[in-house]
């Protein structure tokens, strides 16, 4: 399977560097979820999130994983890594104190935004994306109050389109890394993602927060 590499969080891991030329980048522990988040989205978040810190220590971005692994029947659908997480499921807050980029190259204002679980729909406009149909959905936390909402596909797509200001919505690829590929803590892969890998509860995820796709 080709590697599509992934920037996820460990809630274990303290602090990792990894320098494989390029920018480096390092990972800090950081505080509780902010204040201003919703009390139904903080409270399903662990209790101490992470901190990416860029070349010379500048700040890149916070996030804060989901505490523990929500789980519903197992999908029917076809190539997708994660099976047991019902579409529009919150998995992760994450803020960016200067604008970011998403998968897609899109610019992401700077501010507190919440991950929610989708798959990319099966058309021509998404050949060869990845090998797994699994993204998290960028939406402004200050429009998303509802810890507990699993929006529809469609729902969920016009949130994002809020982050990016663009007709498609804020992208972050994730998946469940195979039990011999699995490698927690922070990495870079290829010649610019970086892939933080670790555990939601009892799952294995992995997420690309550093990088862009060539699609």
């Amino acid at each position: 399977m080709k590697l599509f590499y992934w920037l996820t969080l460990a809630a274990t891991t303290a602090y990792a560097q990894v320098t494989i030329g390029g920018p480096e980048y390092r990972l800090e522990k950081t505080g509780a979820p902010p204040a201003e988040l919703a009390a139904s989205v903080s409270a399903l978040l662990a209790k101490d999130g992470h901190r990416v810190l860029s070349a010379g220590g500048k700040h890149a971005l916070d996030i804060w994983l989901r505490a523990e692994a929500p789980k519903g029947p197992a999908s029917a659908e076809e190539n997708v890594s994660i099976n047991t997480v019902p579409q529009g499921t919150l998995m992760a807050v994450v803020s960016f104190p200067e604008k970011w980029a998403d998968r897609r190259g899109q610019t992401i204002k700077p501010g507190l935004y919440t991950m929610r679980y989708s798959l990319f729909p099966i058309t021509g406009d998404h050949q060869g994306v990845a090998p797994q149909r699994d993204f998290f959905l960028l939406s402004p936390a200050k429009d998303d109050q509802n810890g507990a909402a699993t929006p529809a596909f469609a729902e969920l797509v016009g949130m994002s389109m809020k982050a990016t200001g663009t007709p498609h919505p804020g992208v972050f690829s994730i998946w469940k890394p195979e039990a011999s590929e699995f490698k927690a803590g922070f990495h870079k892969e290829g010649d610019h993602d970086w892939v933080l890998s670790g555990k939601i509860g009892d799952l294995p995820v992995s997420m690309i927060l550093v990088g862009q796709a060539d699609h």
